[in-house]
């Protein structure tokens, strides 16, 4: 069983026995008893206060700012509570969103323990980032700070909102000791995945999609053990929500939506498909000097493809070396983000100096760009230019995609992503896959990527998969409309939490 405190000093632990949670608050709370009362200034007593609660790692982080926005766009204070580090990483990788609406968001920064920050192990022949794992244990520390934020805004505020990521569960859990406050769970995977899961791991009989789900992709792989106990740990916690908000539009999943809903384990709790949350336009942008988008401008309609795998997948040098060549050999122009995983804390170390074949670079100069920086993926996706996305398929690159109309060579990497390239192959029929999941250890060669590429870019099958995603990312970006079905969800919370 997971132990939040298993990191404390045996001294500490044995001082503590009759209540271990206790071991997890000790010297944290302190720099957090007393808020500053600017913090609070602007907040009136009539008003209802948001209070976003995200889970460290960049994919959780950046839905729930996008969430952020979102919500104060309707004149509600939203407060983003997280540690400096992370709360600082958010917004500097804050893509698509407009500065002026990030300013309105109250950033609350936690007093968070050290934690250890290694580089990814890139040679690793699973792609889990279990190098992430401490700075996910000392989120696990943030319960009594967090309790201290919220039992101070409660005194302030009429209404007190928690929106919280499911695996930050056990840290919000002293909501129920408040009166007038409430928490809800914002799901960040899609609504098929959690389906499955549901699906396996409570032997759910089900009548619908029984042979379609005979053939997921086994769950083998996908995580390691100290991640699958921590959310296992957060489980008996998530009883105490009022609701769940997912980002996903019924235009994509309102199928798997309508069966969540009517999954025992969720019986009594509200649900909202307010997805996508990301801005559909991007105007603020336009005139943006970056590299990636002043390439993309001299190139031809839908010609491009863009790679990236995320920010939890490192590729090895061979994994590397076996793209490039296939990437080169394919003849289609390709936009790729070369980066390795985040570290736990991405303000700390040096970044690992990836080798392409040599001369790559100075052969594919015409057709092709590589770059090394933080790129702006929504805006990348949203060109005109851009026309296929090979992707590791996590939720938040998959909805951005989805969105934009974008097609995708899915590559799924590890935890909920060779779920979601089932749902964008299978389900939607909008993208090919790279490599079976069954075959995840095996050397994706050259020859294969070259081909996958050439089919979903410059082929009659590729064209048909395009022109589907096109219409399903144009009927997704109506329904964030007045009278969407995304917008009447979204405004269906909001009047529900201000009641």
């Amino acid at each position: 069983m997971y132990n939040p405190a298993s990191n404390m000093t045996q001294a500490q632990s044995e001082d503590h026995r009759e209540d271990p949670t206790e071991v997890l608050n000790t010297g944290l709370s302190s720099s957090n008893k007393n808020l500053p009362n600017h913090e609070f200034s602007k907040l009136k007593q009539d008003e209802v206060a948001i209070v976003m609660v995200p889970f460290p790692a960049q994919g959780h982080l950046n839905q729930l700012l996008q969430l952020s926005c979102l919500i104060s766009s309707y004149d509600l204070p939203v407060y983003y509570v997280g540690s400096a580090t992370h709360n600082r990483q958010a917004r500097i990788r804050a893509n698509s969103l407009n500065p002026s609406d990030i300013a309105k968001v109250h950033f609350h920064d936690l007093p968070t323990p050290e934690f250890a920050s290694p580089s990814p192990d890139f040679n690793a022949v699973n792609k889990f980032p279990s190098h992430l794992q401490p700075s996910w244990d000392a989120s696990m520390l943030l319960r009594e700070p967090i309790a201290s934020f919220l039992r101070d805004i409660s005194s302030k505020a009429r209404r007190v909102i928690v929106v919280h990521d499911p695996l930050m569960s056990y840290n919000v859990q002293d909501v129920t000791s408040l009166p007038n406050a409430e928490s809800y769970m914002f799901n960040c995977i899609s609504a098929f995945t959690s389906y499955s899961m549901i699906y396996l791991f409570f032997e759910m009989s089900v009548q619908h999609e029984e042979e379609l789900l005979k053939k997921l992709p086994s769950l083998e792989g996908i995580m390691t053990d100290e991640i699958r106990d921590l959310s296992a740990f957060q489980l008996r916690y998530r009883d105490i929500r009022s609701g769940d908000i997912h980002n996903t539009s019924k235009v994509i999943e309102g199928k798997y939506l309508d069966l969540l809903a009517q999954a025992e384990i969720n019986q009594n709790k509200k649900n909202w498909a307010i997805g996508p949350i990301l801005p559909t336009k991007l105007d603020h942008i336009s005139n943006r000097n970056d590299i990636c988008l002043e390439w993309l401008n001299k190139q031809l309609p839908r010609s491009v493809l863009y790679i990236s795998f995320g920010t939890t997948t490192s590729l090895s040098d061979r994994e590397i070396k076996e793209l490039a060549m296939g990437l080169e050999q394919s003849k289609q122009r390709f936009l790729w983000v070369l980066r390795d995983a985040d570290r736990g804390d991405i303000f700390t170390g040096e970044d690992r100096r990836v080798e392409l074949p040599e001369g790559f670079e100075e052969r594919v100069k015409d057709v092709g760009l590589v770059v090394r920086e933080w790129a702006p993926q929504p805006e990348i996706l949203a060109h005109t230019s851009t026309g296929g996305f090979m992707s590791h398929c996590g939720w938040n690159s998959c909805i951005e995609s989805i969105t934009m109309g974008v097609p995708i060579a899915a590559w799924p990497m590890h935890s909920d992503q060779p779920r979601n390239g089932f749902l964008l192959t299978e389900v939607l029929k909008i993208g090919l896959l790279v490599r079976e999941w069954e075959k995840r250890e095996e050397l994706v060669s050259a020859s294969t990527i070259e081909n996958v590429v050439r089919k979903l870019m410059a082929s009659e099958e590729g064209d048909v998969i395009g022109k589907r995603a096109e219409e399903l990312g144009e009927a997704v970006r109506r329904s964030t409309e007045k009278g969407g079905a995304s917008q009447m969800e979204l405004e269906s919370f909001v009047a529900h939490i201000t009641r």
